[in-house]
């Protein structure tokens, strides 16, 4: 398929969305004519905004805070770091002067989502599987109930701004397997098609902690959570009275699986660490840029400034994953704005026809989806990835133990 045409200003969202609809519309869970931008604007200025003005005073007591907005700690970079416009070293450095124990809370949270990242490195496509533990089981599961403000609310923000305080992903991730035992895959793809910050990584390992795949401890998800978080919403619920979730859900935890995929040291089955320094292999005639690495300081992209920008949106994968158009537009400001910058085209079809006859320098990234399609591709130079604590055969069977072992400055 030939180059899409040119984007618009990434300043005109209601052009984006339109340039969205008409040319990556018939890719989304919604259509051309349901295609809308979320919550969070794309690119690297928007980020770098969110960056300068990020203030984790309190967060230690605040993080978990749902309602009202104003008194939430989340942060809400979770989008940019997910794809690259923000690097968790990055992240890192910008709370340096922040309160200790504040400081030293939301660096746990930075940790947290370097630990996924390891985990998927590790384990890739496997852990699509129970990581630990078998999910729970109901003995007799209660019927899904709508009426509930809590979890209406959720659903609404959830689709219309694609993006949830982590306190209340665990509330509905609690909801969808421990209480009522749906198959937690089918949720945490449910979050990834609508999450701006949606990622194999972070979202299955979160899912899997919370349904107690991940611990062998299933989190239990009741009225006193949203009661302490987001007190208005009880009042405000017409089921307040007669609340469907007053107790704790009666769930135990799985047996263990026979072979977990993170319970060795010397074994893959995912994409790696990548390499440590640049592998050079040729010349290189522009800089491919993939959705997990599209901000300025992507290290193909600030390694070769003078070179055109090529982006693939994936034709058969969109197909297949049926994204929310949102994040499609996030993405598509994401390039706009880095067009305002650099010569920059976007295409859309499969990856290896796209740039088929063009050697590219390209960041190595963490997903197998990378290494499947780079296959494909003349990489005539690979950059590493930016790791906030590069793998070194840690422990991952748990959070805490792979912690002792990343290096003093985390």
């Amino acid at each position: 398929m030939p180059t899409l045409p040119p984007l618009p200003d990434v300043d005109d969202t209601g052009a984006v969305v339109a340039w969205v609809a008409a040319h990556l519309g018939d890719l989304t869970l919604e259509g051309p004519d349901g295609v809308r931008a979320g919550g969070h604007r794309g690119g690297q200025a928007a980020a770098d905004l969110a960056l300068a003005t990020i203030d984790v005073a309190g967060y230690a007591r605040s993080r978990s805070t749902v309602l009202p907005e104003s008194r939430r700690g989340a942060t809400r970079l979770s989008p940019y770091v997910r794809h690259g416009l923000l690097s968790l070293p990055e992240v890192w450095e910008a709370v340096a002067d922040a309160p200790s124990s504040d400081r030293r809370r939301y660096r746990d949270e930075l940790l947290w989502q370097e630990y996924a990242r390891h985990v998927y490195a590790r384990a890739g496509t496997a852990t699509r599987g129970p990581l630990r533990y078998d999910p729970p089981h109901p003995s007799a599961p209660p019927e899904w109930d709508e009426d509930m403000a809590c979890t209406s609310w959720l659903r609404e923000s959830l689709e219309g701004e694609g993006w949830l305080v982590n306190q209340t992903r665990m509330w509905w991730a609690s909801h969808w397997t421990v209480r009522h035992g749906r198959d937690w895959r089918e949720g945490e793809d449910d979050f990834f098609r609508h999450l701006l910050d949606g990622s194999r990584a972070a979202n299955r390992l979160g899912w899997q902690w919370t349904v107690g795949s991940g611990t062998g401890k299933p989190y239990g998800f009741s009225r006193w959570q949203v009661e302490k978080r987001a007190p208005q919403l009880c009042r405000s619920c017409p089921l307040r009275d007669a609340c469907p979730i007053q107790g704790w859900p009666d769930a135990e935890r799985g047996p263990s699986v026979a072979r977990s995929p993170l319970a060795r040291y010397d074994e893959t089955t995912g994409p790696g660490a990548g390499p440590e320094r640049v592998e050079p292999g040729g010349q290189p005639a522009a800089v491919w840029l993939t959705a997990e690495s599209l901000g300025d300081a992507d290290p193909a992209l600030a390694a070769h400034p003078d070179l055109p920008v090529v982006f693939v949106y994936d034709e058969p994968l969109l197909r297949s994953l049926r994204l929310s158009g949102k994040r499609l537009v996030f993405l598509a400001e994401c390039l706009a704005d880095l067009a305002e910058r650099r010569e920059v085209d976007v295409r859309r079809g499969r990856v290896g026809d796209e740039l088929a006859g063009t050697p590219v320098a390209a960041t190595f990234a963490p997903v197998p989806g990378f290494a499947r399609r780079s296959a494909a591709v003349d990489v005539a130079e690979l950059h590493p990835w930016p790791w906030l604590a590069r793998p070194a055969g840690q422990r991952l069977t748990s959070y805490s133990a792979w912690r002792k072992g990343v290096p003093a400055r985390a």
